[in-house]
């Protein structure tokens, strides 16, 4: 086995998003691709020699290929040992649970999230640090940097290793150890969760559940978890088979992609409980008995509710959402007595908060939770987290979210996407509203009056680091907000994300259809930032 050395030249569109570099499956197949990218990530970080890396991805489309590009590459830049999932496969939080556990330099993790897959799907590489969590800004840019300048990568001539089952291999030097993926995450699940509880309640026959996979990443870990060790009936999960292609499906947990899970959970003789799960493991959505969870109504019931869960029975330190996600969680902070922070969106901006003990739980609108257990959000870890919250209030889905209405308040809350919109007039779109600043403050809109009006900005409590033009906020005298942002997360033109909420503190005012009490607020956006005239769509792709 020799290494060599290959001279290439710069791309130009490799500077890492929200969530690491993705781009379409045809772009990362390119001749020295994604060999510049994996090169950059290994010349950014000091100190490599001899260092354990986790590598494993959500199973789409090149996931395997890209692996085995990954490991002659990490032997030939003289890391120690890789530890990689069977089949390739890691879920995003059972890998940043391997690289704490194994005290890993850090990880590769191949994704695209919850974008689609196949050979003309989305393809995506993140790397996570040491304590496994995103690479902060700081790392992302020095890997961008790298990208600028790389003349030559490194890799190892050998052949593919065996990702099909358990074993130890060496490449050159180097170590690897293709392991079970699921084992780690379970034994942390049961560290957490009362799967005795749990498990009375799926054996029962009185309680029925049903959890979509949606041919993802979370398929083997779901038929462990719901299956196995938690005595639900087989054919509890949906969809468990990991796919390349997902199907021919959105992996994305929501109302609009998860569509056949809704239609089971809102249908005639509906399970007590749904959830489904994205492309890399890391999202959820819950569904009641003809009923759905928001993803900010989750967040606030399960900070509620923490002291009830045996990983969290002596209280949390604070609490974590990003500046779009209702304020629904602000107010059970407040009755707590902890801290609520907002911060810009992307995981990474919590890690900090964990790290420092400062928040315990975490939590964004699109679909996101997760607590200090790992650095990432965890989708079967919140739907776990739900069903020992049933388990132990022997109450339906609707009845836990009603009551906490009572007592908190309502907040009506959406998300209205514009998918693959041109980036010139989306970018226009968002440079007017930052434009017009603080002359909207004091305004009046119909009933509404802005009370404030700005470009979020995020310094961070633990390290000083600031994060300007976030996503432009516009807040009103009863609580109402609008918040307009451009999301980092896909490959084609840009996606324009408006979100709407509405504070309702009167209970016998909270049975309204949210989209009818959003109304009035959905029209202001329009009217405020002129969507049509700029995006030339007169509805969203997806409402949420």
């Amino acid at each position: 086995m020799t290494i060599r050395t290959v001279a290439t030249t710069p791309f130009t569109d490799q500077k890492p998003g929200t969530s690491g570099l993705r781009k379409a499956v045809p772009t990362f197949q390119q001749p020295h691709y994604l060999e510049n990218f994996i090169q950059s990530i290994f010349d950014s970080l000091d100190g490599i020699q001899g260092q354990t890396l986790v590598v494993g991805g959500d199973g789409r489309y090149y996931n395997r290929q890209a692996i085995q590009i990954i490991l002659r590459m990490a032997a030939a830049n003289g890391i120690g040992r890789i530890l990689v999932g069977c089949d390739g496969i890691f879920s995003t939080p059972a890998a940043s649970a391997v690289i704490r556990k194994y005290n890993a330099l850090g990880g590769i993790i191949l994704s695209a999230s919850h974008n689609p897959g196949g050979p003309n799907g989305d393809f995506g590489v993140k790397y996570n640090v040491t304590n496994g969590g995103p690479a902060p800004e700081k790392v992302t840019e020095a890997i961008f940097e790298c990208t600028k300048a790389i003349s030559e990568y490194k890799i190892l001539d050998a052949a593919d290793i065996n990702l099909d089952r358990p074993g130890s291999f060496k490449l050159g030097t180097m170590d690897v150890e293709v392991m079970d993926s699921v084992a780690p995450y379970v034994e942390l699940m049961q560290k957490l969760f009362d799967f005795d509880q749990i498990k009375a309640l799926l054996s029962s026959g009185s309680f029925r559940m049903c959890m979509d996979s949606l041919h993802a990443v979370t398929g083997p870990y779901a038929h462990a978890l719901f299956e196995k060790h938690l005595g639900a009936p087989t054919g509890t999960v949906l969809n468990g088979t990991p796919l390349e292609d997902f199907g021919g499906g959105h992996p994305d947990p929501n109302l609009v992609y998860a569509h056949d899970l809704v239609e089971i959970l809102f249908g005639e003789n509906a399970p007590d409980f749904g959830a489904a799960s994205d492309g890399d493991g890391d999202r959820n959505m819950i569904l009641g008995r003809n009923f759905f969870v928001t993803p900010s109504d989750s967040l606030a019931v399960l900070t509620a509710n923490a002291k009830l869960v045996p990983g969290y029975k002596d209280g949390i330190a604070g609490v974590a959402r990003s500046m779009p996600t209702s304020e629904a969680v602000d107010r059970v902070a407040k009755k707590l007595g902890i801290e609520c922070y907002e911060t810009p969106t992307g995981w990474k901006f919590f890690g900090n908060l964990l790290d420092a003990g400062k928040a315990t739980l975490c939590g964004e609108e699109s679909f996101g939770t997760g607590s200090n257990h790992i650095r990432e959000k965890d989708g079967l870890w919140a739907v776990l987290f739900w069903l020992n919250i049933l388990a132990v209030r022997g109450e339906s889905v609707e009845k836990i979210v009603r009551d906490h209405w009572k007592e908190y308040g309502r907040n009506y809350y959406s998300r209205h996407d514009y998918e693959e919109v041109e980036s010139g007039p989306a970018n226009e779109l968002m440079d007017r509203l930052r434009s017009m600043g603080g002359e909207l403050t004091g305004k009046q809109f119909g009933n509404y009056t802005v009370a404030y009006s700005d470009d979020f900005s995020y310094t961070d409590p633990v390290d000083g680091s600031v994060s300007s033009k976030q996503g432009i906020r516009i807040g009103f005298t009863d609580g109402s907000r609008i918040v307009f942002r451009l999301s980092g997360t896909g490959t084609k033109g840009a996606t324009l994300r408006v979100y709407i909420e509405s504070y309702e503190p009167d209970a016998s005012k909270h049975n309204i259809d949210t989209q009818e009490a959003l109304k009035p607020l959905i029209q202001l956006a329009e009217e405020i930032a002129k969507i049509q005239q700029f995006t030339g769509r007169t509805e969203p792709t997806v409402i949420t």
